[in-house]
């Protein structure tokens, strides 16, 4: 088990959770005392980071909203923060990236050289060549899109490849054989689409799952712990965002985050397996 999904699985199990907090930062809608504070962003951040940290596996801060702001400089103090502060917990870095060999050198260096992530979400299109090199990272986790959590998801990925599969499946078969030889390699697979959810469990094995798509976008978190776990009840990255975030818009967006979190975590861990 290499570095990402050693700590991840250390997470899971020191702090009872497969909650990931997705920082997703809008201004317009913090609170009017942080958004008036230098480095806004950073600092709601940091605020959401220390009263969620013992609950969550992991956080994942999407890469367009910092630089809508332009403002990657909070997200590099972001990660740097969790390290620091919070050693153990990983952060993966929502930059969906994808291109071609070279390319995909210089964005596998900015994710996990520049803003130092543990792992890094990855567009399979244009195939392993585009994967490569942040797959070469043998301590730093490649997630996969693989059955994403948007309406939209049926138009390509619902696509028949041959042999019976549809392209998710397909992508699902690569990544647990031919794309996972260093054991780095995960997939996103949404809350939203429970059946695909299964499905994709039974082609990947063991393999970390990020599942979007709770919360704000409306999944169903016991069809998807239930679809999505391991047979040990582990095995989920349950991520939400706006539902975290926002739960509050006051001056106690803090404590309501933390609320939001632990409710989300009790309500995951109840159909674990071995616990609901």
């Amino acid at each position: 088990m290499t570095g990402f999904c050693r700590q991840l699985g250390e997470a899971w199990d020191r702090n009872d959770s497969l909650v990931c907090v997705g920082l997703d930062p809008e201004i317009e809608r913090f609170p009017g005392t942080i958004a008036a504070r230098p480095s806004p962003i950073f600092q709601f951040n940091k605020a959401i980071i220390d009263a969620t940290a013992d609950l969550v596996c992991a956080y994942k801060p999407q890469f367009a909203h910092y630089a809508a702001y332009e403002a990657e400089d909070q997200l590099e103090r972001t990660i740097e923060y969790v390290h620091h502060r919070y050693p153990g917990i990983p952060v993966i870095l929502d930059a969906k990236r994808g291109d071609v060999g070279n390319t995909a050198k210089r964005y596998a260096i900015e994710a996990f050289e520049r803003y130092g992530a543990d792992a890094v979400t990855v567009n399979p299109y244009l195939g392993f060549d585009s994967l490569e090199p942040f797959l070469e990272y043998e301590d730093r986790g490649t997630i996969v899109l693989c059955r994403t959590s948007n309406p939209g998801a049926r138009d390509l990925q619902d696509l028949p490849v041959g042999g019976g599969r549809k392209l998710y499946q397909a992508v699902a078969e690569l990544a647990a054989t031919r794309w996972n030889a260093r054991g780095n390699c995960a997939l996103v697979v949404g809350a939203t689409y429970p059946e695909e959810l299964a499905e994709v469990r039974e082609i990947a094995g063991d393999m970390p799952l990020l599942v979007p798509g709770v919360g704000a976008q409306g999944g169903d978190v016991e069809r998807a712990v239930g679809c999505g776990q391991t047979r040990s009840g582990a095995g989920l990255i349950v991520s939400s965002s706006r539902a975290i975030l926002y739960a509050s818009s006051g001056a106690d967006f803090a404590p309501a985050a933390r609320a939001a979190t632990l409710s989300l975590r009790e309500t995951v861990n109840r159909f674990r397996r071995g616990r609901g």
